[in-house]
């Protein structure tokens, strides 16, 4: 066993856009677990979006040199508690660590399906996939045959929710992306009907001429042009599903959207956000849903998956730059498959 531990802190508040000098990666003896305690090794982390709102100054951010959380697999090695099982693979919330003391009542016992691997439990049947099921079915309530807007696309949320749209009945599938080469994976792969470079223009124009007949319903991860443009482009009666707005996590200074605010009450639209974390109790409706498609085939995983815990800091700011196709996840180097 590894005698020592990392973990990763946060030094100081950015200011627009972070760097890796935000951060410091600190190295401390392993931790000994207390009774009715357990000691993690982390296996596979999760880092997001909303983690660069928590590095402002905001209330429930991110204390400045402690460890950072996030969501994190792992398996433990030794534990003082009936509840957790040396070996046990678990789910819980201490991520930016390679090791963590946790209680049973902090970690998520993942069920073991067939065929599904455990980077599932952080994208497609994680927190990004229940983003994703929850704006569809419950926010902005999809029928079958109705036509989706999902910008940043080819991002974790945005691919899942482009997969699920399938499933469920869809009619014409909008995205937008960073890159030609990301918009032709989400035309090629995902299942997107069209998809824009939405540095190719106004986003009014282009989304213009890839849904020429409007739209139901926006599922929005970005905010900003992008979200004036949906409002124009909805149909009567259209939603509007607000997940994030990361086009201003790194410029909180830019000016928000402008739109016409009578197409609100003559469209009749609805626009509403949402938190993951107020729907956890849906998480085995997900299981439901996404694990027989997962096994058939159905239903692919989209994932960036980088190797080795070093480069978390690395990982997280790629993913701010949009470097990644689907959900970005970090795995222990112990957990690349072998090559033979």
């Amino acid at each position: 066993m590894n005698e020592t531990a990392l973990t990763v802190h946060q030094t100081a508040r950015p200011h627009g856009f972070p760097t890796a000098e935000h951060f410091a990666f600190v190295e401390s003896t392993l931790p000994d677990p207390a009774a009715g305690s357990a000691l993690v090794e982390n296996l596979y982390w999760s880092v997001d979006p909303y983690h660069r709102e928590l590095m402002d100054d905001v209330p429930g951010g991110f204390a400045l040199d402690a460890p950072l959380e996030g969501r994190t697999i792992g398996r433990v090695i030794a534990s003082r508690t009936s509840r957790l099982a040396e070996g046990e693979i678990v789910f819980h919330r201490q991520g930016w660590r390679t090791h963590a003391v946790v209680t049973p009542e902090e970690v998520r016992q993942l069920p073991r399906f067939d065929g599904v691997p455990l980077t599932a439990y952080l994208s497609t049947l994680g927190g990004t996939g229940l983003t994703a099921y929850v704006g569809l079915t419950r926010i902005a309530r999809l029928q079958e045959g109705e036509d989706l807007f999902v910008s940043a696309a080819a991002g974790g949320v945005g691919t899942a929710t482009g997969r699920f749209a399938r499933l469920l009945g869809a009619g014409r599938l909008v995205g937008s992306a960073g890159s030609a080469a990301k918009a032709g994976h989400l035309m090629r792969e995902v299942g997107y009907d069209a998809v824009f470079d939405y540095h190719d223009g106004p986003a009014a124009d282009l989304l213009g001429k890839a849904a020429p007949g409007g739209i139901d319903v926006f599922v929005d991860n970005v905010g900003g042009e992008q979200l004036a443009a949906a409002v124009g482009a909805l149909r009567e009666f259209g939603r509007i599903v607000r997940v994030g707005t990361i086009s201003q996590y790194n410029t909180p200074d830019a000016p928000s959207p402008r739109f016409n605010y009578a197409d609100i009450v003559e469209k009749s639209i609805r626009m509403e956000g949402f938190l993951v974390s107020n729907y956890r109790d849906m998480q085995e409706e997900l299981y439901e849903f996404a694990v027989p498609h997962l096994q058939s085939g159905r239903l692919a995983l989209d994932e960036t998956v980088i190797d080795g815990f070093e480069h978390i800091v690395d990982a997280f700011l790629g993913m701010l730059r949009g470097e990644n196709t689907g959900k970005i996840i970090v795995r222990d180097r112990t957990q690349a498959p072998s090559v033979d």
